[in-house]
C-alpha cells in the first residue's frame, strides 16, 4: 500500500459521519494527560536552572565579585564591576555546571530500561511511577541541597534517572493509541508539554524564587513536587494502557486502530533485533539528529537564565519570566505547524517523510540563523531576547519530525528506540551542562557565551543535515515480531495475543 492510498484509507475513517459520536476518544485522553505529565516533569526539571541563580548567586569562586563587560542598564562595552548577588550557597561556574549537568547522568542510565520495560509492563506503569517517583525527590530537594553539594548532585541523579522512563513509555503508549496519519497531531499534543513545562517551570520559579514563600527559593521544588503527585492520582485513574484494555472505548475508534495491523502496534513483545537496528541508516539519521538537537536545546534551556542575568544584567523575577518566553512561542508554533502538516498530509499534499523533513529543517537549521546572530550580540538585552525567542520557537517543530520517527521506523519497538536514542541525548545534556561550564568558568562574560553559541551552531548544522538524507518514513523490516529470530538463525515462537480484537461486524 503506497503512502497515499494508507492516507485515504484513514482520513475516509476519520471523516466518517459516525465519527462524529466519537470526536472526544479516549486517545485524546492519553495525550492530554500524557502532555500534562510532562509539563509537570519539565516544571522539576527546569525549576534549577532558575532558582541557581538565587541559590548560588552572581558572585565567583571564594565569593570575588564577577569582572562582566556590559554594565547594568547601558549598552556600553566598559568592563565594569558587575552588581552582585550573595547566594546561600558558595557554588562557582564550573560547579554550577556539575550541578546542572548531575540530572542528565541519571537521565542517560534508564531510557533504555524504561523504554522495554514498558513493552513488557505497560507504558502507564512506567511513565506514572516515573513521575510520581520525580515528584518526590523534588519534595526532598531543597533538605538535599542544604546538606552539601554531594548529596544535592546525588538527588539530582536520581531525579534524572525517574524522568529517565518517561519518553520511551509514552512514545510506546503513542504507537498504541494512534494511527499513523495522526502522528504529527498527537505527538506534538503530548510533547508540546515539555515546551509548555519549560514556559510555567522558568516563570513560576523566578516568583518563587524571588518572593519569601516557603523561604524563596525551595518553593519552587515544594510546588512542583506537590503538583507531580496529585497528577499522579488522575493518571492512574483516567488512563488505560491499550485500546483493548479500555472499558467505554467507542467501536470506531478501535476498528480504526485495527485497520492497518503492520503500522499499529502488536499486542505482542518483540524480541530486539539488534544487528538489523545498529545498521539501520535511518536509525543512525536519529540518532544523529537527537544528538544535536538535545545538546542545542539543554545548552539554552539551562544556560539562558544565567546568560540573562550574568551578561544582560536581567533582575531574577523577570529573568524567569523571559527565560520562559521562548518555550510559550516554541509551544505555539509547534501546535501550529502540527495543524499545517497535519492537514497537508491527510489532504495528500505531501508524504510522510516530507513532513519528517521540512520539519527538521525549520526547526534546527532556524535556531542555528538565530545563534549566528546572538554570536554578534554583546551588549543589548532587547536583541539578545529577540534572537533566543525566535531560534527556540522555531525549534516547536520537532514535535512533527523526529519524534515520531521512532513510532514511524518500528512502531512495535518504539519505546526501545526511543530509550536508546534518549540516552544518547542526555549524554549529550550532560556535555553541554559540562561544557559550557568550563567555557564560562574561564570567561563568564561576552567572549565566553560566544564560544557556547558557537559550538551549537557546528551541532546543529551536522546533526540536521544527516537526518535530511538519510531519514525514512517507512515500517522497516526488523519491526516484524519473527524478524529477531530470522536475524539471529534461531527458531522464533512468539508469544500469544492475550488481547481481544472484536471482528469487525460486532458493535460495541
Amino acid at each position: 500500500m503506497t503512502w497515499t492510498e494508507e492516507t485515504d484509507e484513514w482520513t475516509s475513517l476519520l471523516r466518517h459521519p459516525r465519527s462524529k459520536e466519537s470526536r472526544w476518544g479516549p486517545r485524546y485522553t492519553v495525550a492530554v494527560m500524557g502532555c500534562l505529565g510532562l509539563v509537570v516533569e519539565y516544571c522539576q526539571r527546569v525549576n534549577l536552572s532558575v532558582a541557581i541563580v538565587a541559590m548560588a548567586g552572581t558572585l565567583g569562586s571564594n565569593y570575588t565579585e564577577v569582572i562582566e563587560e556590559c554594565p547594568n542598564n547601558d549598552n556600553t562595552t566598559t568592563t565594569t564591576v558587575s552588581p552582585v548577588y550573595r547566594g546561600e550557597f558558595n557554588w562557582d561556574k564550573e560547579i554550577q555546571g556539575v550541578v546542572l549537568g548531575a540530572f542528565f547522568w541519571g537521565y542517560a542510565t534508564t531510557n533504555i530500561i524504561g523504554g522495554r520495560a514498558s513493552e513488557y509492563l505497560g507504558g502507564k506503569m512506567v511513565f506514572g511511577m516515573g513521575i510520581i517517583t520525580s515528584s518526590f525527590l523534588s519534595l526532598i530537594s531543597p533538605f538535599c541541597a542544604r546538606a552539601s553539594v554531594g548529596v544535592f548532585v546525588a538527588c539530582r541523579v536520581l531525579l534524572g534517572a525517574a524522568q529517565g522512563v518517561t519518553f520511551p513509555a509514552i512514545n510506546t503508549m503513542l504507537a498504541t493509541w494512534v494511527v499513523p496519519v495522526e502522528r504529527s497531531k498527537f505527538s506534538t499534543i503530548v510533547y508540546s508539554g515539555f515546551q509548555l513545562g519549560s514556559v510555567v517551570g522558568m516563570t513560576a520559579s523566578g516568583w518563587l524564587a524571588a518572593s519569601d514563600f516557603l523561604g524563596g527559593w525551595p518553593s519552587a521544588f515544594y510546588v512542583f513536587g506537590v503538583a507531580g503527585l496529585v497528577w499522579g492520582v488522575a493518571w492512574c485513574a483516567c488512563v488505560y494502557d491499550r485500546p483493548e484494555d479500555h472499558p467505554r472505548i467507542p467501536y470506531r475508534d478501535l476498528r480504526m486502530l485495527r485497520q492497518h495491523q503492520d503500522s499499529v502496534k502488536s499486542a505482542e513483545v518483540v524480541a530486539i533485533p539488534w544487528r538489523a537496528i545498529v545498521t539501520s541508516l535511518p536509525f543512525w539519521a536519529v540518532m544523529a539528529v537527537t544528538a544535536g538537537n538535545d545538546y542545542c536545546f539543554y545548552t539554552l534551556l539551562t544556560g539562558m537564565p544565567t546568560y540573562l542575568g550574568d551578561v544582560q544584567h536581567i533582575d531574577l523575577a523577570n529573568n524567569g519570566l523571559l527565560s520562559a518566553l521562548p518555550y510559550l512561542l516554541m509551544w505555539a508554533w509547534g501546535v501550529g505547524w502540527a495543524v499545517l502538516m497535519d492537514g497537508l498530509a491527510k489532504g495528500g499534499h505531501i508524504s510522510i517523510v516530507t513532513v519528517r523533513r521540512l520539519s527538521m529543517a525549520v526547526a534546527l537549521y532556524g535556531p542555528m540563523c538565530g545563534l549566528v546572530g546572538m554570536v554578534f550580540v554583546r551588549c543589548n538585552p532587547v536583541l539578545a531576547v529577540t534572537l533566543l525567542c525566535v531560534s527556540v520557537m522555531l525549534s516547536g517543530a520537532v514535535n512533527s519530525g523526529h519524534m515520531c520517527s521512532h513510532q514511524d521506523l518500528a512502531p512495535n519497538l518504539a519505546g526501545t528506540l526511543l530509550g536508546t536514542t534518549n540516552t544518547l541525548g542526555a549524554v549529550a545534556g550532560i556535555a553541554s551542562s559540562t561544557i559550557t561550564g568550563i567555557i564560562l568558568q574561564e570567561n563568564a562574560a561576552v567572549w565566553g557565551w560566544r564560544q557556547v553559541f558557537l559550538i551549537s551552531i557546528a551541532f546543529y548544522l551536522i546533526s540536521c543535515t544527516l537526518y535530511v538524507v538519510f531519514i525514512s518514513a517507512d515500517v522497516q523490516p526488523w519491526n516484524d515480531v519473527n524478524f529477531a529470530g530470522r536475524d539471529e538463525d534461531e527458531d522464533s515462537e512468539g508469544p500469544i495475543d492475550t488481547h481481544y480484537l472484536p471482528d469487525e461486524g460486532e458493535e460495541d
